[in-house]
């Protein structure tokens, strides 16, 4: 009772905690936060640590920090990698999000991957409550993306999304209010700058770091040739001279580096929709599939994979904020949707 009474004064949070971004949504208001998940610490001369910063001013710290200061991105692949910095960044954000004393205590939905462990959503629960959450709900991702893409997910029609975070891609078929075929593979944005480091490594022997090569994805990444060509100048260090350099790089490098990557997406999609229920494949042959996630903001991602599946693929509307913005209003449905956000 006495945490109820508390919680009128409590502004309830939706968070996506992605492993590349962390978003906070505010009950009733909208998105008050969206930064990078990462953290730096410092360390004493006993070990002890003590928080630097957190998100932006973190990120700008990466790669640039001595022995004693490490930038710590807590969250791989859509799970949780380091538990302890992930409950502080966590209780960061709270706090940063409610704006008000610790004594009033928000209710917290998070939005988490399809496929992770029970252990690890106890996890994520746990860091949630350690870091001043009076409740804590979670909801799987291509659920809270459909919903945030205004998908008609309650009703007894197929709808198929697919979700390109950082860490994960996330490919579900919702009908009548669940997931009722769902695959989770650790391909994503993450792995899409890996593979831009490795080509530029590869083909010109020049050493770039991940914030260079998701720069270079967003400025000049594209799935299909484009008719103007993009160019980007790319400075870093060459591993065999090592003396720092600067080349020129195109969409059509960028395209050759994610095609193998972007391929694995597509044979992951292409096995969920062969184990799509008849029933809830013309659905989706009528509907079409969307895109989420900042892998959706790809160049011709939607061409590319339409061309190759032969059905209508669109991008939702605000594709980096749906699954957020799914999450905070499967929050405010709580009542009607707990089969699909739970306790946990």
């Amino acid at each position: 009772m006495f945490k109820k009474f508390m919680g009128m004064f409590s502004n309830d949070l939706a968070i996506d905690l992605g492993t590349a971004n962390t978003l906070v949504l505010v009950k009733g208001e909208d998105i008050v936060i969206n930064e990078p998940s990462i953290v730096t610490v410092q360390y004493d001369h006993a070990g002890k640590e003590r928080i630097l910063a957190v998100g932006h001013a973190a990120k700008e710290m990466a790669g640039k920090t001595p022995a004693h200061i490490k930038a710590i991105r807590p969250m791989r692949d859509g799970v949780i990698a380091d538990f302890h910095v992930t409950e502080m960044m966590i209780r960061h954000f709270i706090e940063k999000a409610h704006k008000r004393k610790r004594f009033f205590s928000p209710r917290v939905m998070i939005c988490v991957p399809y496929g992770i462990t029970q252990v690890e959503r106890k996890a994520v629960k746990e860091s949630a409550l350690n870091a001043g959450a009076r409740a804590v709900y979670l909801i799987e991702e291509p659920m809270a993306a459909a919903i945030g893409a205004d998908l008609s997910v309650k009703e007894p029609r197929g709808n198929l999304v697919v979700d390109i975070g950082g860490g994960t891609t996330e490919i579900g078929v919702i009908s009548m209010g669940g997931l009722v075929l769902c695959k989770s593979i650790r391909v994503a944005g993450d792995k899409i700058d890996q593979v831009i480091m490795d080509y530029i490594k590869k083909n010109y022997n020049l050493l770039i770091g991940e914030r260079v090569a998701e720069d270079l994805k967003i400025r000049i990444g594209t799935a299909v040739p484009l008719e103007t060509e993009l160019t980007a100048v790319v400075y870093g260090r060459d591993q065999v001279e090592g003396t720092l350099v600067s080349i020129e790089v195109t969409s059509e490098h960028m395209r050759s580096a994610m095609a193998d990557t972007i391929a694995e997406i597509v044979d992951a999609l292409k096995a969920v929709l062969e184990e799509t229920p008849p029933e809830l494949a013309g659905d989706i042959v009528e509907n079409g599939i969307v895109l989420t996630g900042g892998g959706a903001l790809i160049r011709g991602l939607d061409k590319y994979l339409s061309d190759i599946i032969k059905l209508p693929v669109f991008v939702a509307e605000d594709p980096l904020f749906a699954v957020t913005r799914g999450t905070g209003k499967a929050l405010e449905q709580l009542d009607s949707l707990q089969h699909v956000a739970y306790e946990n």
